[in-house]
Parts: structure tokens; C-alpha cells; sequence
């Protein structure tokens, strides 16, 4: 491979390279700031007040930032205010799974700016390429937007896509997504590049970078809703596994509970029977609580909420709530010993619904199974998590190259 010459555009450390950095410093400010007079960004960035208004104005020139009014209330004239330009880019992600496809489109500052939820009930007769095609421009047209807008999108699946086949894995339910040409043929669709990750671990996304698990560069993320996942972040980077499959705990075999064989045929598993939401409803029945028993996770969060407002106050509702949680700390026992995390955010409605009071209930269980003390934490992402880290995946991609000022 040829070598970079000396004082080339990519060369680490000529003035390009290093504008290119300041840029980006500056326009990461902006993103977390908001608003800054050129002033403030030189402070914050350590730069002369010539090189910052001389970094302002390229980036003006190049369409990332805007000027946007001017500070008011303080001492002396009034500075101009700049920002960065939401419509330098647009991402799209989508959420599936068997009932429906959730759609949003986000500006390149993260703002939402466009929603659609497509029903797709049962196996339908529309291909998956035209259900994502649809939920995408439902979404892209509330943003008062077009296809071409779009810089990236990401889609949040149930499973993974083997990454030796392009076959979905571990997610049966989800009809019609199992093609071995269904990648190629959105590729071949769709005019913007197009990435797929496992809706756990885009929550797990959305937690690092905006909830719980920010600062965190290791931690596992417990899901608990329609089924039993979790996603594990080592070294701030997601962990999939040799097929894509690691984090689905749902499958691991715990005591409690009889071993489930053909897991993937059953789309079961032996903690996901302990304690899946499914489990919630037989459990409270068990105990003499009348409760219904579908739909599995809106009666399992219902119920566990009732328990935790009413823990140590009904004597059945308080049962339920501890029998629970030994069975979330039955699993979390195992995949603590294996990968000793500093850090479990508990995501979901099943366990977000017993809150704080379950939290502390599985955080004394596990201290008594598991020989480390991980830390316990209720997930902080409570409205469409698995969509708000698909947008975030699309935007950390999308920025690294819109932001690029070095080409």
C-alpha cells in the first residue's frame, strides 16, 4: 500500500488536518451546547479569537452552522450567536417488530422532526421491502422531507442478521424477514446506505449516549418486554458475537425452570420462561391475584406497578413483587459471572414498571447469587428507546462524514 506524502490532505498534523479538528471540536460544542458567540467557542476550544471567527465563517461557508440572533442580558454589545445548521443532514431509523414498523426522522442536531407507525398485523401479503419503504416515507414526508434527504437510516430487528448469511436469526415471529436476499434487495432499494442492528442493543445505544449508561465504557443492558435480551457493551463498543447472538439471554438455561431444547425452534428459553413477561401473570395467579393473561407485556407491567406502589402493604402483590426478582437475579447471576460488569441498566416496561422498588429487590438477590456487586440501575430512555438509538447510531455515522471539513 502507497504511503501518505508529506503535507498531503490526509497527512496527521498540516494545517488541514488540524483545521479539520478545530472544526469538529467546534461543531461537537454546538451539539451539546447549543448556542455559542464566537467568543465562548474560542474559550471552550482554546482558540485565538482571529483562528475562532475564521472557523465560524468556513463553516457558515460550508453550511454547518448558522448564525442565530445574538446574546442578550450581559455586559457590553451584544455577541451574534451561531448554531449548528439542522438541515445539514437528516437520518431515518425504524423500529420492527411483528405488529408494526415505528419510523422517525431526526435532523442532524438529534431533533426529531418526523413519525410514522406502519401496522403490519399478522403475515401480511406486502414484501418487507415495501413495508419499510412505506414506514420510511411516512415518516420522511411528516418531516416535510423526501426520500433523497435522507443520509442514512438504521433498523432495530428483533435477532441479528448472521453475518455469514444475511439470514435473520433468532427471531421467528417476525414473518417475511428471513429471506437470504432480503439485505441485498433493500440495499438495491433503498438510495441511502442502510445498517441493521438488534433492537436490544440500539436501546443499549440510546442509554450510553443519552441515559443511564453515559460515561460508562462497560456495561450490560437487561431487556425485559415482549421477550428477554440484553446487550453487552465492552470497552464502549457493542459485543454481537460470532453469529450476532450474544446478548440473547433469553435462551440461557437457569435453574427454576425446566431446560428448553430446540431453543430457536421454540423462540424460548429457559430464563425467558423464568422470567419473561409471560411469567408474570402465571406467577401472580399462583398467589391468588385475578388477573388476565395476554397481552403478556402491558399485564406484566400493570401488575408489577400495582406491586410496587402497593409493596409491604399487600401481602400477595408484595410476594410477587420479591418472587419476581429473585428470578431476574437467577439469571443476571449467570451472565455476571461471566462478564463481571461494573454496571446493569434493567430496560423495558416489565421491569421499568416495578421501578426503583424492584430494582433494589434484584440488587439484594443478586448480591447474595453472584460473587461480584454489580450495580443496579432502572433505564432512563422510557419513550421509544430502540428508535432513539437507531437515530443516534445513524447520527454518530452521518456526522463523522457530514462534519468531515478536511476533504
Amino acid at each position: 500500500m502507497a504511503g501518505t506524502t508529506p503535507g498531503s490532505p490526509g497527512t496527521p498534523g498540516t494545517p488541514r488536518v488540524l483545521r479539520a479538528m478545530n472544526d469538529r471540536a467546534a461543531l461537537d460544542l454546538l451539539l451539546e451546547h447549543g448556542a455559542l458567540s464566537r467568543t465562548r467557542i474560542g474559550k471552550l476550544t482554546g482558540l485565538s479569537k482571529p483562528t475562532a471567527s475564521q472557523l465560524l465563517a468556513r463553516l457558515e461557508a460550508a453550511g454547518l452552522v448558522v448564525a442565530t440572533g445574538t446574546s442578550e442580558g450581559r455586559p457590553g454589545p451584544n455577541a451574534q450567536l451561531y448554531t449548528v445548521n439542522a438541515r445539514a443532514a437528516h437520518v431515518a431509523g425504524l423500529d420492527v417488530n411483528g405488529r408494526r414498523i415505528a419510523a422517525a426522522v431526526a435532523d442532524v442536531t438529534g431533533r426529531t422532526v418526523g413519525v410514522f407507525e406502519l401496522a403490519t398485523p399478522g403475515r401480511r401479503t406486502d414484501s418487507v421491502v415495501r413495508q419499510v419503504a412505506d414506514a420510511l416515507d411516512g415518516a420522511v414526508k411528516d418531516a416535510g422531507l423526501a426520500r433523497a434527504d435522507i443520509h442514512r437510516i438504521v433498523i432495530g430487528t428483533p435477532g441479528a442478521f448472521d453475518p455469514g448469511t444475511g439470514r435473520l436469526r433468532y427471531a421467528s415471529h417476525l414473518p417475511g424477514w428471513h429471506s437470504p436476499t432480503l439485505l441485498d434487495e433493500l440495499a438495491a432499494f433503498l438510495p441511502m446506505p442502510v445498517e441493521y442492528e438488534n433492537d436490544v442493543n440500539l436501546v443499549a445505544v440510546a442509554e450510553q449516549r443519552l441515559g443511564a449508561a453515559r460515561g460508562h465504557e462497560d456495561f450490560v443492558l437487561l431487556w425485559n418486554e415482549e421477550g428477554l435480551g440484553a446487550a453487552l457493551v465492552i470497552n464502549g463498543r457493542l459485543h454481537r458475537g460470532f453469529t450476532g447472538g450474544a446478548g440473547e439471554v433469553g435462551f440461557l438455561p437457569v435453574p427454576g425452570t425446566p431446560l428448553v431444547r430446540q431453543v430457536v425452534r421454540a423462540n424460548s428459553g429457559g430464563f425467558q420462561e423464568l422470567a419473561g413477561a409471560q411469567s408474570v401473570p402465571r406467577l401472580a395467579r399462583s398467589l391468588g391475584i385475578d388477573t388476565p393473561q395476554q397481552p403478556y407485556a402491558e399485564v406484566a407491567a400493570d401488575l408489577l406497578a400495582r406491586a410496587a406502589g402497593a409493596y409491604e402493604e399487600d401481602a400477595a402483590l408484595t410476594e410477587l413483587l420479591r418472587q419476581y426478582a429473585q428470578r431476574l437475579a437467577t439469571g443476571l447471576a449467570s451472565v455476571t459471572a461471566v462478564l463481571d460488569p461494573g454496571l446493569i441498566v434493567l430496560a423495558g416496561g416489565a421491569v421499568a414498571a416495578g421501578g426503583e422498588v424492584l430494582r433494589s429487590l434484584i440488587q439484594s438477590e443478586l448480591a447474595e447469587l453472584a460473587a461480584s456487586r454489580p450495580r443496579l440501575v432502572v433505564g432512563e430512555i422510557d419513550r421509544t428507546p430502540v428508535l432513539r438509538g437507531a437515530l443516534e447510531r445513524a447520527l454518530a455515522d452521518t456526522r463523522d462524514e457530514v462534519f468531515d471539513t478536511s476533504r
